[in-house]
């Protein structure tokens, strides 16, 4: 058995027995609370509260300027909150561990948190329509359905879902912690991030904190439906391999040559070449019982019609029984003697 830290990369032999988040009193009691900061939030800035008034002295603040030396190291760490590079970074995580543990869940449950965060925080953007802090018209409004999509701030929410889902998929409680505090501080990061460069006002920044919570929290509630994912999945895969099997082992069938049909000019052609091979060879050089196949008249009749196979110059054999008459009794054979005939122009007998 291998001691080593290189153990652990290797793959387990059985899939571990990996107990599921289930929605505990204290998780539901975590999730009402954090709807109901979620819903005095959009409140607040719906009624143009003193909310959005702080918006607008961070705003005019411009952090970016207060301390421009932080511009170029924040550029590329809010890459953090950005969708594709987290989740590539995260799923092919997440892909290794599906592999080693013999299981979709990761996978499947990733997948289920980024439709949530796509669903939830995609319609509160376009609903509300809010507009950035660049593109604000109207000192101390609230810039809300003016065909904006920034409230909630989808990079905060993004970071929130795709690094807490790995404090969600954890299977030990020290990793859940150690994943959680890493999370946390990568979300609060980028949520700040965008704040500094001025693409978020902060109470939009809040509100992508909670809508990212509030699917982390929501979890649980679609684990039976993540556990029929993966077994649908497996069951479909399993049904692929045995088909596959029974392709390999079935033996090909022998392949039949089918026939070549060759034109009558052709096939002529090589009676034509057989006929003149016969009278070349002489008449002694055909087959026995074939008289006469080497007949000059034979390779001259072939050479006038060469679509049309020799006759042999045979005369048939007579048939059994002869159909003529018998000879005449009056009538003498030929060549025996017999009375002779009267001459034309002789003497007259007496």
């Amino acid at each position: 058995m291998r001691t080593d830290i290189f153990a652990r990369l290797d793959r387990e032999p059985e899939p571990p027995k990996i107990e599921t988040p289930r929605m505990s009193p204290h998780r539901i009691a975590l999730f009402g609370g954090t709807l109901a900061f979620y819903l005095a939030i959009v409140v607040a800035v719906l009624v143009s509260s003193w909310l959005v008034a702080l918006d607008w002295k961070v705003m005019l603040f411009r952090p970016y300027q207060q301390w421009p030396e932080l511009h170029a190291f924040l550029d590329y760490y809010v890459v953090l909150g950005q969708r594709g590079p987290t989740a590539v970074m995260v799923a092919s995580w997440l892909g290794w561990r599906s592999w080693r543990q013999h299981t979709l869940r990761p996978l499947i449950t990733l997948g289920a948190s980024l439709l949530l965060l796509n669903l939830s925080v995609g319609a509160v953007k376009y609903g509300l329509g809010r507009l950035g802090p660049h593109y604000a018209t109207q000192i101390g409004s609230a810039e809300l359905f003016a065909g904006g999509d920034i409230f909630p701030s989808g990079h905060t929410a993004n970071a929130v879902v795709t690094w807490g889902i790995l404090a969600y998929l954890a299977t030990t409680p020290r990793a859940r912690r150690y994943l959680s505090a890493l999370s946390a501080f990568v979300s609060l990061g980028v949520g700040l991030t965008t704040v500094y460069i001025g693409t978020h006002w902060l109470s939009d920044v809040l509100l992508g904190w909670t809508a990212g919570l509030l699917i982390l929290l929501a979890l649980p509630w679609f684990e039976p439906l993540i556990t029929r994912t993966e077994v649908l999945v497996l069951s479909a895969r399993e049904q692929w391999r045995a088909r596959r099997r029974l392709r390999e082992s079935l033996p090909s069938a022998p392949v039949t040559p089918e026939p070549v049909l060759l034109p009558q000019a052709l096939s002529g052609g090589a009676a034509t070449e057989g006929a003149q091979e016969a009278a070349s060879k002489g008449p002694g050089s055909g087959a026995p019982g074939t008289a006469g196949a080497g007949h000059p008249g034979s390779g001259a009749r072939a050479r006038a019609h060469p679509a049309h196979p020799v006759r042999p110059e045979r005369t048939p054999p007579a048939p059994a029984g002869s159909r003529r008459p018998p000879p005449h009794a009056d009538r003498s054979p030929r060549g025996s003697a017999g009375p002779s005939r009267p001459v034309a122009g002789g003497p007259v007998a007496p």
